[in-house]
Order: structure tokens, then C-alpha cells, then sequence
């Protein structure tokens, strides 16, 4: 019983110790406001680089907030959008590129920018067979930074994710194709053939999709319901 009893006194003294330290670290928290831009901007650098990319976001947050004209802004978007694209967050870094080109669209290096949207679209692209909103979006885009920025020193990356994304759009069309030459459907499949055309000269040159053993039964289902209920 004594025991028991010297048991019970000591987890309540942890629970207690515990209760306070996270009160005093929720209070130094609280706290830690009014600080100029520059003490903001380098905790956020250095959140960055120590990997703490959720804290980095809260550091944004209070600087964007208590300094809304600062100069260090723009800078700390594309640093937190380059952050969450090294981490494979590419709707996280599609959020803070959206909002640089809503707040800085006369930006000098405003093509860069949409250079980075472009490429955090295209690394998101993960699932072949899926994601065929997102190639046409992606083209799109790459179709209005062509117009826009002729002369960008970034236009031979853009080209090159271009011939990669048009393949890829070639490729879902080709298995279109194939599946309903399998069922029998002979027009939709040489509509579908054709589309494949359009997107890519030569269909034999597309490279197959390559989906991990894995999750080949996974992806291939999703891509049969799609054509089924188109």
C-alpha cells in the first residue's frame, strides 16, 4: 500500500511538472510578438534548415502579419515554396507561389516564378493514370508562359517538362485506345488512338506507363472505371 501510495504522489508531481512546462512554453508562445521583420525572416530561415517546415509556416504567418510591406515577403514565399517542393509538398508550394503572383504579378522575376508553379505541377504529377486534369491544367499553363515569356532563360526547362507532359497525355490516350480495341469498340478506339496522335506524332514512341507491381491493380482499376464511365 505504501507502495501504491508513493506511486500515485509521483506521477501526479510529474503530471503537474508537466502541466506547468507546457503552460510556460504555451505562454513564451504567446509571448512572442512585435518583433521587427528581420527576427521573423531569420527564425524562419533557420526552421527551414533545421527541417521544421510546419514551424516555418507559423513564423511566415507573424510576419506577414505584423509586417505586411516588408521587403523580406517575397523572398521568404519562393524560400517556403523551394522548402515544401524539396519536401514532395507540392500543393503547400503551389499555395505560397499563388500568392506571390496575386501580390507581386509585376515582380522582374515574375517568369520565375511561374516557372516554379509550372515545375511543383509537373513533380506533383505522381499517378499516370490519374491525374489527367492535372496535365491539362499544367499544359495549359506552360502554353501561356510560352506567350507571355518568349525570352525566358527558363523556357528550355518549361520545353522540356512540355515533351514530357504531352507524352503523358499521349500515353493515357494510347491505353484509351487499347482498352476499347479489346472490348470491340472500334470508333472509340481510333478516337482515342487519334487523340493519342495529336499529342505525340508517333505512338509507338510513347514509353508505357511504369506503375510499381505494388499498386498496378490499384491504379489499373481507377483507370478502367474512369473510361467506363466517361
Amino acid at each position: 500500500m505504501r507502495y501504491l501510495f508513493k506511486f500515485r504522489n509521483l506521477l501526479l508531481v510529474a503530471g503537474i511538472a508537466f502541466t506547468f512546462t507546457a503552460c510556460s512554453q504555451k505562454s513564451e508562445k504567446i509571448q512572442e510578438y512585435g518583433k521587427p521583420a528581420l527576427y521573423w525572416y531569420n527564425k524562419m530561415i533557420t526552421e527551414i534548415s533545421t527541417g521544421y517546415l510546419e514551424d516555418a509556416d507559423d513564423t511566415y504567418t507573424s510576419l506577414e502579419s505584423e509586417h505586411r510591406n516588408s521587403p523580406l515577403l517575397p523572398t521568404a514565399l519562393l524560400i517556403l515554396a523551394n522548402g515544401h517542393m524539396d519536401e514532395e509538398e507540392y500543393q503547400l508550394a503551389n499555395f505560397y507561389l499563388d500568392e506571390y503572383i496575386k501580390r507581386y504579378a509585376l515582380s522582374k522575376n515574375i517568369d520565375y516564378v511561374r516557372y516554379l508553379k509550372i515545375k511543383a505541377n509537373f513533380m506533383g504529377f505522381a499517378y499516370d493514370l490519374r491525374d489527367q486534369q492535372l496535365i491539362d491544367d499544367t499544359i495549359a499553363d506552360i502554353d501561356n508562359f510560352k506567350k507571355t515569356f518568349p525570352r525566358s532563360p527558363y523556357m528550355p526547362l518549361v520545353n522540356t517538362m512540355s515533351g514530357r507532359l504531352f507524352m503523358a497525355k499521349a500515353s493515357l490516350d494510347k491505353e484509351i485506345s487499347d482498352l476499347y480495341n479489346r472490348l470491340g469498340k472500334e470508333k472509340a478506339a481510333i478516337y482515342y488512338l487519334k487523340k493519342a496522335k495529336d499529342s505525340w506524332v508517333e505512338p509507338k514512341e510513347i514509353e508505357e506507363v511504369d506503375v510499381p507491381f505494388y499498386r498496378y491493380p490499384f491504379e489499373r482499376n481507377m483507370f478502367l472505371d474512369r473510361v467506363y464511365f466517361k
